[in-house]
């Protein structure tokens, strides 16, 4: 039965590293729709009946493309597995356009962080929170689960991240005085809780918790969202650290790629594609690179 293969195919791949929720899903269901129809190898035209369901294209993309995955490996002990053609397009859609946060707007944002609610340590959770994505660029999950031992002399150690790596974090000065200000009041609030954010309930904060918070500041300094612009959402500020880190870089061939690949480790991104990315995200940027190959042509032809 096909249902068997996906059980062996996903086991494999979750053996080398990979979480495959969603696919996994996907491919049980694939494997169940494939059965229903007394079918024992995977039909290329079953394949695209079934990944024709979804609703968009690029679901339907996504649907034929883990077939395709999957009966690459099936059929490679069985030639009668058919794979299906990428019929649908691409799997990956065009990555959302960041909301990039101006210097004035961060600034603006922290403080009203730190008046959010009438209780203080709600307000000193949140104004520190988003004040160390703001300086150092995590990912909120990877503020979230902060414990005291991750602060080390060295920076922030971030532990088992969402491409299960580990790394150390540098930072600031003040941004260390900071984290322990907030701590000496944190620590009396929930000592049974290692986690550094907590909430008033004294336990670690959620992502749905600082969601909320979010939305709260932002709608309270008038951040803008207009229908024509990406929503702000906390994952903006790191953009925001990410883009402003590269328009700070040095000119040069060799200073560029120094900088993109000490700032892909730094953010911690599986792969350095992910960093060149943010180059398309603000005008200043793209202006720098139009610059910089108009120079380049210019010179060639003189």
């Amino acid at each position: 039965m096909i249902v068997d293969l996906v059980e062996a195919y996903l086991a494999m791949r979750r053996a080398c590293g990979f979480e495959l929720k969603s696919e996994g899903g996907c491919l049980i269901n694939f494997a169940a729709y494939s059965d229903a129809r007394g079918q024992d190898c995977v039909c290329r035209a079953t394949a695209v009946e079934w990944a024709g369901l979804a609703r968009t294209v690029h679901q339907r993309a996504r649907r034929l493309g883990n077939v395709i995955r999957f009966t690459r490996f099936a059929r490679a002990e069985d030639p009668r597995h058919e794979i299906p053609a990428a019929i649908f397009g691409s799997e990956k859609g065009p990555r959302p356009v960041p909301y990039i946060m101006s210097g004035q707007d961060i600034q603006r944002f922290v403080q009203a962080a730190f008046q959010l609610g009438c209780h203080s340590l709600r307000s000193q959770t949140y104004g520190t929170f988003f004040s160390l994505l703001a300086c150092t660029g995590l990912r909120t999950s990877e503020a979230i689960h902060l414990r005291y031992g991750d602060i080390t002399p060295d920076g922030l150690l971030i532990r088992n991240t969402k491409f299960r790596k580990s790394r150390l974090v540098p930072i600031h000065d003040t941004a260390r005085a900071g984290l322990e200000r907030y701590l000496e009041q944190r620590r009396p609030y929930a000592p049974l809780d290692d986690h550094v954010f907590v909430s008033l309930r004294r336990k670690p904060l959620t992502i749905k918790d600082v969601e909320t918070a979010f939305r709260t500041v932002a709608n309270a300094i008038g951040l803008p969202c207009l229908p024509v612009r990406p929503r702000p959402t906390p994952h903006s500020l790191r953009h925001s650290f990410a883009v402003r880190s590269l328009e700070s870089c040095p000119d040069g061939r060799d200073h560029i790629t120094k900088h993109m690949l000490a700032l892909s480790t730094y953010l911690g991104h599986g792969n350095i594609a992910h960093t060149y990315w943010y180059l398309e995200a603000t005008p200043n940027l793209m202006k720098n690179i139009a610059e910089q190959c108009e120079t380049f042509v210019t010179g060639a032809q003189s």
